[in-house]
């Protein structure tokens, strides 16, 4: 019987820089070479590849002549994340677009910002428009989803981006920005349905599940702002469940990813 080999995983520049700069600072100097010889860059000149990670929202600083992972020190009470829903009206870039966008700022169990908007659009499949209550008459006066996107990119900053399922809400948001010469998303991330099954116990993790377990009284769920809003109230269950070994942003969202599940039956 033949075996095939497994393939490695390629580990992309970015991961691999979060990893060094996780383990310590990193002399200015030392991170200009690793950004020239990255295979993955945008500029030639290090300095500018620089100045580009740092407007996509890669949470660095310089102090001392040295480059620091802030999230790497910052307390997680003085931590600002932006917790991000979108309704969109395909499940990609390519065969659709974000709809609507709705974003929350929390920074220690308080809500200090928010972003909202509805986005042009001229088509909705009637299966998003059951499920959403967003019809195209409802679109037909809405900013351009590159203005949004614009005003969404200030907004975010270099905040953590939060989501209840970070993997879509993410992509679509970074391929969004690249479709319009926006940059990618090169902020941390972290997912609440993660952190939550590591620090509430539940039988199920969907958004649904969870309002109803916490009493989270928000109604117009599928509407992107109510989703955001609900999600801070769960980031906030979580974060009050944590150890006192999770203290870093980096910890929490390392702990989001580890073995320490509240219920061991959890595929």
């Amino acid at each position: 019987m033949r075996y095939k080999k497994k393939k490695k995983q390629k580990i992309c520049f970015l991961d691999n820089l979060v990893s060094k700069l996780k383990k310590s600072v990193i002399s200015f100097d030392e991170f200009l070479l690793l950004l020239k010889d990255n295979d993955e860059k945008f500029f030639d000149n290090p300095e500018l590849e620089m100045e580009l990670l740092i407007s996509n929202g890669f949470p660095i600083d310089i102090i001392d002549d040295n480059v620091i992972l802030t999230t790497r020190n910052t307390l997680i009470d003085e931590q600002e994340f932006c917790i991000v829903d979108i309704e969109t009206n395909g499940n990609s870039v390519k065969n659709g677009q974000i709809i609507e966008l709705g974003a929350v700022k929390y920074k220690n169990g308080e809500i200090i910002d928010k972003y909202e908007s509805l986005v042009y659009a001229k088509d909705i499949p009637k299966y998003i428009q059951e499920v959403t209550n967003i019809t195209p008459s409802m679109l037909e006066d809405a900013p351009v989803l590159k203005v949004v996107l614009e005003e969404f990119k200030l907004f975010l900053e270099d905040n953590v981006f939060v989501a209840h399922n970070i993997k879509f809400d993410y992509q679509f948001v970074s391929d969004s920005f690249m479709k319009y010469d926006l940059g990618k998303l090169q902020n941390r991330s972290l997912c609440t349905i993660d952190l939550a099954r590591r620090t509430i116990d539940a039988k199920r993790y969907g958004l649904d599940f969870l309002k109803e377990l916490l009493n989270i009284d928000i109604n117009n769920h599928h509407r992107a702002y109510s989703d955001a809003l609900s999600t801070s109230y769960i980031l906030k269950e979580s974060l009050c469940n944590l150890t006192s070994k999770v203290i870093t942003t980096e910890d929490l969202i390392d702990f989001s990813k580890s073995d320490n599940l509240i219920s061991k039956n959890q595929n």
